[in-house]
């Protein structure tokens, strides 16, 4: 990215729009927020469109209730893409991801600004901060505004924006992509304004009685494939019914699977009728990339050690899909 050229993009007013993937998370909406805060501060028209709509805990974030969702209000947000100057597209490398946006957002003609850290970015945007490496696309919007030479525009607001994605994509700072550096843009958000022990209660500590008896159903269905250092959890339609479920209700279940020593691979199979897909999420520790494997086999991609998929079979034929593919890899899980 030539940040003298972006910086002066945004030497005078303009009409910004800041859009992220389709099923915003913790980064997603975090990041999102951050650079509306910023850039309506030094006097800009900005407004933040969601593909669609987003999970509860994330919902008292500063500035949320701007959030126009093209799902639920496709007209505005058409028109507000289609007036804008600047695009900023975070926390996500290709058009395909915003969803149903995606046709509206290839059609504009504004510049366009990514800032991400997924990997194998596609080549849409005129300005692309792409970094793989990086905790959060949340640590990138301070990186970005510390390029900018801005870091004394940082509110208390968006020092809590930050954080939030930055804490939700690390695994509340616990992956190996949690810098040294990481802690030291954390500390910096800190002394901005960042209550720590707020936020964290907010996104991890706020559960509803049906998504705890939910995360019940989660470690019942819990499996485990010892000679492939694998395990899995299944949940249904029917289960996510029975417990009221909610959009973000299984945040981190995977995780579940991950946490059982030995454990070197875990996944999450969700039944969405909806849709009519089986949505997956795969964690994996070490040297195993879930990026790679997702790709091949569940049209999906992400991270090393973090990624998601989706299957168009049954739930029960995802499944023996999956089994049946592990032993291609059993020596990589045995590593």
């Amino acid at each position: 990215m030539d940040i003298k050229e972006v910086k002066e993009l945004l030497n005078s007013s303009k009409k910004i729009i800041i859009t992220a993937h389709k099923n915003p998370d913790g980064d997603a909406i975090g990041s999102s927020l951050a650079l509306y805060h910023y850039l309506n501060g030094i006097g800009h028209d900005v407004t933040v469109i969601m593909p669609n709509e987003y999970p509860e805990f994330l919902k008292w974030i500063p500035g949320e209730h701007t959030i126009i969702k093209f799902s639920m209000d496709t007209e505005i947000a058409t028109t507000k893409i289609q007036e804008a100057d600047l695009i900023f597209t975070l926390d996500y490398n290709h058009l395909s991801r915003s969803g149903d946006m995606e046709e509206t957002l290839q059609k504009s003609e504004a510049t366009f600004i990514m800032i991400d850290h997924h990997q194998q970015p596609d080549s849409y945007p005129t300005y692309m901060y792409s970094d793989t490496d990086m905790s959060s696309t949340c640590q990138m919007i301070y990186h970005f505004i510390e390029k900018l030479e801005d870091l004394s525009q940082i509110t208390a607001e968006i020092a809590t924006c930050i954080y939030i994605g930055i804490m939700t994509d690390t695994g509340s700072f616990r992956f190996r992509s949690t810098t040294s550096t990481t802690h030291r843009v954390l500390a910096d958000l800190i002394d901005r304004g960042a209550d720590n022990t707020s936020i964290h209660e907010s996104i991890y500590d706020t559960n509803t009685l049906s998504r705890l008896q939910l995360k019940g159903v989660a470690l019942k269905n819990l499996k485990v494939l010892p000679d492939y250092n694998t395990a899995y959890i299944t949940m249904s339609q029917k289960e996510l019914d029975t417990h009221n479920f909610k959009k973000g209700d299984t945040e981190g279940f995977v995780n579940l699977g991950l946490s059982i020593q030995g454990v070197k691979l875990a996944l999450i199979f969700i039944e969405n009728k909806n849709e009519g897909i089986i949505k997956i999420s795969l964690r994996s520790k070490g040297d195993f990339s879930v990026n790679e494997f997702s790709r091949n086999h569940f049209e999906g991609g992400g991270h090393h050690n973090a990624s998601g998929g989706k299957s168009n079979l049954s739930l029960a034929d995802t499944v023996d899909k999956f089994i049946s593919i592990l032993p291609s890899y059993k020596n990589a899980l045995n590593q």
